[in-house]
């Protein structure tokens, strides 16, 4: 007796009901992942800050105000500070435009930025930065600033007063100067109603600058008795 070629046949209404499942089981899986999704892209029961930068403003100035932020915070904030004006006054890379940027009393002068009017213009009396800016580094050449693990010491906290180790070295193609080691006496500004221009914001948003700063250490200004000292009458 011959098998009935219809007994194995999947009738419709069962085989729409199976694509029915699939499909709806796809759809829950979509809107899963969707779910995640939006969740992440708004975290609504979470705090999130937000930057809004404005266009540039040459004639206006930003009035600081006393603030009392957390001491632990502010603290390390200036020495973060500290080290980064050591860096950017004392470090030089193989770009005059770079340099003479970074160094020069316009409004990307980081230098000039964080320094008061006497400090930097002390800044200015130094063989390398007279060289920079004079056009005379005619060669390739570089220096680093090396800090250890407590490179900063307190000499008064009350008054901003801090000392800073460092080591400093430059290098050519040709040549490297020994390491030497520098130590800096710093005195940091940070008056009320300190005034500062809208495009230094960025750079120095509490308006700090460097009010004293003195070689301890070293034998005179590593800007003058390092790579230079022979080259620059």
């Amino acid at each position: 007796m011959g098998r009935n070629p219809l007994q194995h046949r999947v009738e419709p209404p069962i085989l729409l009901s199976r694509l029915m499942i699939f499909v709806f089981a796809g759809m829950l899986v979509v809107l899963g992942v969707l779910g995640v999704t939006l969740y992440n892209m708004y975290p609504l029961d979470r705090p999130q800050v937000f930057f809004l930068l404005s266009a540039p403003k040459n004639d206006l100035r930003v009035v600081l105000a006393e603030m009392v932020p957390n001491d632990e915070n502010l603290e390390n904030y200036k020495l973060s500070f500290i080290r980064e004006y050591v860096r950017a006054r004392n470090e030089i890379v193989p770009d005059a435009r770079e340099m003479r940027t970074k160094w020069n009393n316009d409004v990307d002068g980081v230098v000039y930025a964080w320094s008061t009017p006497d400090i930097y213009n002390a800044f200015t009396q130094t063989n390398m930065w007279n060289a920079w800016m004079s056009g005379v580094p005619d060669f390739d050449f570089s220096c680093s600033v090396e800090f250890e693990n407590g490179a900063i010491e307190y000499r008064n906290s009350e008054n901003n007063e801090y000392a800073i180790k460092f080591r400093y070295f430059c290098s050519d193609s040709n040549r490297q100067m020994d390491k030497k080691e520098y130590k800096i006496k710093i005195k940091l500004d940070m008056a009320d109603g300190t005034t500062m221009k809208w495009v230094d914001r960025l750079n120095n948003p509490l308006g700090i600058r460097v009010s004293e700063y003195v070689v301890e250490s070293g034998n005179g200004d590593p800007l003058d008795t390092g790579y230079l000292a022979t080259d620059v009458q």
